[in-house]
Formats: C-alpha cells, structure tokens, sequence
C-alpha cells in the first residue's frame, strides 16, 4: 500500500487559481488513497488481516491517516482548513469500511461457531469413561471372595505397631536381624511400621483364646527396601487357621486350593523345606509358571515354578505365647505379597507402576 503524493504547496499568487489548484490535487490524492483503501479491504479475510489493514491506515505511528495529519504544517494558513477536512472525510471513510469489515467478520466467527458446535443427533451416544479398580484392589476382593467361601473372615489391625506384636510374640529372638534398622522402620516411642500382617494374627488369638479360628489379613507393610522388585511400602495377606487336629496335609490342601483359584486350575502346588520363626515346619511355596506353564522360560529362570508365599504350621511357642493350649490346638499359617501376585496376574514389569497413578495402567487391567 502506497500513498499517492501531493506534490509542492502551491504558493497563492492569485487566490482563487491557487485554491482551485490546490484542492484539485488533493481531492486527487484523497481519492487516490481511497480506492487503494478499498483494494486492500477486498483482501481481507481474516481477524489477522483485519488488524493490518487497520494498523496501516489508522496506526497511531506510521498508518496513512497519521502521514497526511503531520503534513498539514505543510499547508498554507488558508488552505489548512479544506485540507483538514478532505483528510477527516478520507478518515470516516475508512472507520466506516473497517467497521463493515468487522461485521462481516464477526458474522463468519459465529457461523463458524455455531457449525463447530453443531450436534448430529444421529450419533450413537458417547460412553463416559469409567473408573477402574487398582490391581491390588482387584487381587484383594478376589482373594476375599476365595477364602470367605472356605469359611474365612477378614481380621484387621494397626499398621504402626509396637515390638511385642510384631516381633516378640511371634519368636523373633532379640537379636534377628528382622529388627535391625536395616530392615526395620522405626518411629517415635518405641514404635514401628508392621513388617508383615502377622501381628493381625497374634492380635486376633489374644482376642479369641478358645479356637477355632479362621481368618486373613491384608494390608500394607513397610520394610526399609527398595528396588525394581520391592517398595519400602507394599501389601500383604495372611491366613490363619486354629483348631483342633489341623495338620500339613489341611495346609497343603487348602495351599492347593487357593492357588488353583488365584491363578489358574492347571496350578501345581510344591512346598520346599525352609524357615520362619513363628512357625515349625515351615516351607517355601512354589506355583507352576503362569508365563510357561512349568515348560521353563525367562520369567521362571528356566525352572517352571515360581516362589509366591511362605507357610508353615504354627509354632507351639507362638499358640502359647497368646494363652491358646498347643496341646490340644494346632494351626496353621501363610502369607503372600498381593503386590507380587498383581504383577504376574497382570503381567506388569515394575512394582513402582503400581504406586505411580498413572491412568493408563488402571484402563488396561480389566477383569
């Protein structure tokens, strides 16, 4: 866009031939600037271009309207006043068309609006997106379900404890390194975070001295541990069971029974001989490879089985350290990592998936 120019200012030697040259030429340049106005409103389409077209016409530092405005000290004193008012008409001219331009354009802004925001009510519905139950959450009401139809209840219990309930009364003896801090989280008073659920199970004896007793208990637990395959906090659940005449073949049984419910009716249960000091036997318990079914693969290390809980019988010193006669009662016990049966159940990689929230986990683990 360019301004046509105006030429010398006339000097009035005969004031009639000076005005009528003067005003000849600037209703020529006006005019001039008023059909290259038009030719640049024709071009514009848009918000963007709008605000050019007016930025170089009525801009407050360089547009069209501004460059004739300073020229007026240019005029002589008696041709200021023509001057200045062809400059306003040419002004109001273009107030006029960027006006009508913004209309038009206001008026396509809303059009477009109203197309965007159009509603085809021919289209099937959307389905919300619905939340999902956390692996753990899953595996916890699965295990529930499995036990409450053996006859279980849930027992519950603090999550900060103290040494005898953690430790004493299930014959840690003072100096197992399970008390050390560096397996232990201790706070104040003498206190600590439970390392196990097992406390929920003395707990629940001193409760209950006559048996039976048939419970579990799941929660979380702290250890001071952390790696791909453990968390400083993860979950557990235990079982208990107490009565008269429960020997290794109802722990086995019952072994048999949960883990052909948890992970599959082709499950294969090996007990392997070890120890823990609150129960006597005690074995690790092995399942056949949910990856391989226990042909051997990566996931097994080439074995077929995979080591899910710890179990045994109930050590007599235990029963007795919570009044229960073991003379006359027996019981037996196992607990698992409910993290860890997420993990195979759902064939996730890293424990810290389960405690980072991301959606996309929870939108993948269905059923």
């Amino acid at each position: 866009m360019g301004t046509p120019g105006l030429g010398a200012t006339p000097q009035p030697a005969t004031p009639s031939g000076a005005w009528m040259s003067f005003a000849d030429e600037v209703s020529g340049t006006l005019a001039g600037l008023a059909e290259a106005f038009a030719r640049d409103a024709e071009a514009v389409r848009d918000r963007a271009g709008w605000e050019a077209l007016r930025v170089a016409w009525l801009g407050k530092k360089r547009g069209q309207i501004r460059v004739l405005m300073e020229r007026i000290k240019e005029i002589a004193p008696d041709q200021r006043r023509a001057y200045g008012q062809g400059v306003n008409q040419l002004k109001g001219r273009i107030e006029a068309g960027l006006e009508a331009i913004d209309q038009r354009l206001v008026a396509a802004e809303q059009a477009a609006k109203r197309e965007s925001s159009r509603i085809d009510v021919t289209l099937p519905g959307r389905a919300p997106r619905l939340g999902s139950l956390h692996p753990v959450t899953r595996v916890i009401r699965l295990i529930e379900g499995i036990f409450a139809e053996l006859g279980y209840s849930v027992a519950d219990g603090p999550e900060i404890e103290d040494d005898r309930h953690n430790f004493a009364l299930l014959n840690f003896p003072p100096d197992h390194p399970a008390r050390d801090t560096q397996d232990t989280l201790f706070v104040d008073g003498g206190l600590l975070l439970r390392t196990h659920t097992s406390p929920v199970q003395i707990r629940t004896m001193l409760a209950r001295s006559a048996p039976p007793i048939r419970i579990i208990c799941h929660g979380r637990v702290y250890r001071n541990d952390n790696d791909i395959r453990h968390s400083p906090m993860f979950h557990q659940v235990e079982c208990l069971a107490v009565d008269e005449g429960i020997s290794l073949g109802d722990l086995k049984g019952t072994l048999e029974a949960f883990c052909q419910r948890l992970f599959s009716p082709e499950t294969q249960v090996r007990l392997r001989p070890s120890y823990f000091p609150f129960t006597e036997p005690s074995a690790e318990v092995d399942v056949t490879c949910s990856a391989c079914r226990g042909t051997g693969c990566a996931t097994c290390s080439g074995t077929g089985w995979m080591e899910i809980l710890g179990a045994g019988m109930v050590d007599p010193r235990v029963l007795s350290g919570c009044g229960i006669d073991p003379g006359r009662y027996s019981g037996f016990a196992f607990g698992l990592g409910l993290d860890r049966v997420a993990m195979i159940r759902y064939g996730i990689p890293n424990i810290r998936m389960l405690f980072e929230g991301d959606e996309r986990l929870l939108r993948q683990v269905r059923g």
